[in-house]
């Protein structure tokens, strides 16, 4: 099992330790049963010292089998442990591009159902490798005992394990499409959730969603998991009778057909006894291991990008005067829409403005712009030198960016990661009137419970204390009150670009188009410059020139 070798590759010497453990448990309990046999059955020991030495035994049997049993699962858990960070860490290293089309709610499902599935079965591992070094012991046990008689035992056996493996592959199959049916459910809850105040509304969409999306999502997953789990305990109860049938057997072999004295067939009896336990609880575990490699196999098809330990600094380009863009195509996977080529060049301590109507392709562009998408062709230039596209992180390092679906960080960070300048947050804090709302605390925020236009004043504060070069403001007026939207046009650009920020911004305030250095349009993919009468009627009636 593919899981099981990845541990391996990655814990080999301590997985070798456990493994030692647990076979020195096995020894442990074979040997218990061999001591009952010799000093408890065939002969009976008068000796009051026999007691010591069979509580002692039973001890240290707890102690190891405890030992060899917390060993494995810590392992698991530090393997599980490692496989979230990781996992994590290459979501934050794949492109902005793939994780959109993989959609937060079959990422979600990722971090939290498939990594909880691989936990779930690394706490019932024990189990499964205690239970087939015991089985693999005790028949040596047996063979030892009567060797006639562990043939038609082995053969029993058999029958009772392939019995429950063809229960058990059934369970697997159901867990695979179990799986399937979560990330649909994910995506259900996440309607309900995201979608709260628009089904509070209207109640008739809230009732399509639930009985024509959620209901048929939850019947299929219950579908699925009664019949694992009816699969699951008639492998279990399969196992159960079966095992007791042995024990049947092999007194009827032993009087019946008279290949062993009673003795004998009592220790057999205790040894399968003794073997029911741990040999249930391996059936029983072997679904959990197969719902892991399941999750497992889900998260190796998100195709994330590959595994680095570390976040690289980028290099800095403190002196750029211009930057460009040459010839830039971009399709998404779908090519559902396509925009280009574009041909930009942006000039230091510019404040320029982007219109464009819905679906123009102003975002696409905002997205390449900034690095986070990366172009199909065309070229991206820095005072005339191309970027290198293996480290694009340098290039992104240039940017602040506050996009329309805006997420709020509770910590400000200063340039290089560290703690932001105290003076300008609170410069900041004052011009964007958040100073009697946000309460601080080194550098942390507090209470992030705002309206939305207050989240874009905290988002445009925790750019602006990135103090990097180049601000792309998405339609950042768009949820301010009048005044304070003019106030941010006439009062607040001109303060940003007083300190020497590069501003871009997205909007459709037409009646500020006047403080642009320049106003670009995007209309169908293409990107033209307004100039003269064009950027005069646009600035009189964006609206009309969008259409």
């Amino acid at each position: 099992m593919e899981l099981l070798l990845l541990v391996w590759r990655q814990y080999r010497w301590p997985f070798i330790a456990v493994i030692a453990l647990t076979l020195l448990s096995a020894a442990l309990g074979i040997g218990l049963i061999a001591f009952i046999n010799l000093r408890l059955i065939e002969t009976v020991d008068m000796s009051l010292a026999v007691l010591p030495e069979f509580l002692g035994l039973l001890l240290l049997l707890m102690a190891v089998t405890l030992g060899s049993q917390l060993a494995l699962t810590t392992l698991g858990h530090h393997f599980v442990y490692r496989l979230r960070g990781e996992f994590i860490k290459r979501i934050l290293d794949t492109p902005v591009e793939r994780i959109e089309k993989l959609g937060s709610a079959t990422l979600l499902a990722g971090l939290t159902s498939d990594v909880r599935s691989i936990t779930i079965a690394f706490v019932r591992l024990p189990e499964l490798v205690q239970g087939i070094i015991l089985t693999i012991g005790s028949s040596a046990y047996l063979a030892w005992l009567s060797g006639k008689m562990l043939v038609i035992t082995a053969l029993w056996m058999a029958l009772t394990i392939w019995g429950g493996f063809i229960l058990v592959s059934r369970v697997y199959k159901h867990m695979a499409t179990l799986r399937e049916t979560e990330d649909k459910l994910y995506n259900d809850f996440q309607t309900v959730l995201e979608g709260r105040k628009e089904l509070t509304l209207n109640r008739e969409r809230a009732g399509h969603v639930y009985n024509n999306l959620y209901l048929p999502d939850a019947r299929e997953y219950r579908h699925h998991i009664i019949r694992a789990d009816t699969f699951h305990l008639s492998a279990v109860n399969w196992s159960n009778i079966m095992m007791l049938g042995a024990i049947g057997l092999v007194f009827w072999m032993a009087n019946s057909l008279g290949w062993a004295d009673t003795n004998v067939a009592a220790t057999y009896s205790l040894t399968l006894l003794f073997l029911r336990t741990p040999l249930l609880s391996a059936i029983g575990a072997l679904p959990t291991l197969l719902s892991a490699q399941v999750a497992f196999n889900k998260l190796k098809q998100f195709s994330l990008a590959p595994y680095q330990p570390d976040f690289p600094r980028p290099q800095l380009y403190p002196n750029w005067e211009t930057l460009e863009l040459r010839d830039v195509t971009f399709t998404y996977q779908d090519k559902t829409f396509s925009v280009g080529p574009i041909n930009l060049t942006l000039r230091r301590g510019e404040l320029v403005f982007l219109i464009g109507g819905n679906g123009s392709g102003k975002s696409t562009l905002a997205m390449l712009l900034t690095g986070l998408y990366e172009p199909v062709s065309g070229e991206i230039l820095l005072d005339g030198k191309p970027l290198a596209k293996e480290k694009p992180e340098d290039y992104r390092k240039l940017f602040s960016a506050v996009f329309t679906d805006v997420w709020l960080f509770d910590q400000l960070l200063g340039a290089e990661g560290q703690q932001a300048d105290p003076a300008l947050v609170g410069h900041w804090l004052q011009k964007l009137k958040m100073a009697h709302k946000l309460e601080l605390k080194d550098g942390k925020i507090l209470d992030l419970k705002l309206s939305k236009g207050q989240k874009k004043r905290v988002a445009l504060l925790l750019a602006l204390a990135e103090e990097r070069d180049i601000l792309l403001l998405d339609e950042w007026a768009a949820d301010q009150d009048p005044h304070f939207r003019r106030e941010f046009y006439q009062v607040l650009l001109p303060l940003m670009q007083g300190m020497g920020k590069t501003i871009f911004a997205i909007s459709h305030d037409d009646h500020y188009f006047i403080h642009a250095d320049r106003l670009l349009e995007m209309r169908n993919g293409q990107l033209s410059e307004l100039t003269g009468e064009e950027r005069e009627l646009a600035s009189r009636d964006a609206v009309a020139r969008t259409a």
